[in-house]
């Protein structure tokens, strides 16, 4: 057998992908959850709702012409972070429909947060396999979170623990407040990166790190301030992403310079900005995952799911 399933049913997005070991490939298919105009998100019991009504046409279609004989085990999403106490409502579709596949199919059921699954991903998507046995900075940035995680692998996975993180706004949630201030559909990150790139004007942003940690609410108040003056929306857009980009570069140098020069990964749908990949990349050298690993994504999960079965049964 060499198929295995992932699951993840996040607050935005439903995903399914099925990893083959043999051959090295991934196949994957997500879908969001559907946003009113206007809105800036769900509630928990509406997202609970939209995974259940989708994630059975996804899985059909995934598994169309596929023989369960061949799947070896099932992972799935089950928290936000690994840490005690983690939890959201909308990642227990994905893990119950996991344990009755499991159940049903008599094959393992494994089970990660969706913070260990956005950093898989990248590692795949990336091509560093290497660092699940080394030690390295992870930066997860997207609506939910905003953190950085010294990550220590493990072979089969990694351990994380936060070094550094938002005190207030995450930078996805400032990206999209923002976003739809300017009459762009949620989530805003692709239609505000491409307003921002219409910008010609230069562009100066001071944020302040506390400790190693930051403050992103700012950002949305100079915007809202910025339209109220009247300035041009490619121009706010432009600013947001500044302030978000120099934001994680202040935060960068503050890990490296308590931590040392260890590898920079940087994941999450707020990592697929190109303006903020193609600086860093350029600077530190870091690892980003393709976009399509970038947002969220049951990849990462269908990877770690693979590497800890065949880790148990070594």
């Amino acid at each position: 057998m060499s198929l295995y399933l992932g699951i993840d049913t996040s607050n935005y997005t439903t995903s399914v992908a099925l990893y083959d070991s043999e051959t090295g490939e991934m196949r994957q298919i997500k879908k969001l959850l559907p946003v009113k105009d206007g809105q800036l998100g769900l509630r928990q019991s509406d997202a609970v709702f939209h995974h259940t009504a989708q994630l059975h046409t996804l899985f059909s279609e995934l598994t169309e012409n596929i023989d369960a004989n061949i799947i070896a085990a099932v992972g799935a999403s089950v928290r936000p972070r690994p840490v005690c106490g983690s939890y959201m409502p909308c990642f227990t579709v994905g893990e119950n429909t996991a344990k009755i596949l499991s159940s049903a199919w008599r094959v393992p059921l494994f089970s990660f947060s969706h913070q260990e699954g956005h950093i898989a991903a990248a590692l795949f998507g990336a091509d560093r396999l290497d660092l699940f046995n080394k030690k390295f900075i992870a930066f997860h940035v997207s609506g939910g979170t905003t953190e950085a995680v010294l990550a220590k692998g493990t072979g089969e996975g990694f351990s994380c623990e936060i070094v550094a993180k938002t005190l207030d706004l995450n930078a996805g949630q400032a990206i999209d407040r923002v976003g739809v201030m300017l009459g762009l559909s949620f989530p805003c990150g692709a239609g505000l990166e491409k307003l921002a790139l219409q910008n010609r004007l230069p562009v100066k942003a001071r944020p302040v790190l506390k400790g190693s940690d930051c403050c992103i609410s700012g950002v949305e108040n100079q915007c809202i301030k910025l339209f109220d003056e009247g300035k041009d929306k490619p121009f706010i857009a432009a600013f947001c992403l500044e302030y978000i980009r120099k934001t994680l570069a202040l935060m960068t140098e503050s890990l490296l310079e308590k931590f040392g020069k260890l590898p920079l990964v940087y994941a999450g749908g707020v990592m697929s900005n190109t303006i903020i990949k193609n600086s860093f990349t350029e600077k530190y050298n870091a690892s980003f995952a393709p976009p399509v690993y970038s947002s969220d994504n049951a990849a990462g999960i269908a990877y770690l799911c693979c590497r800890k079965h065949k880790n148990d049964n070594a």
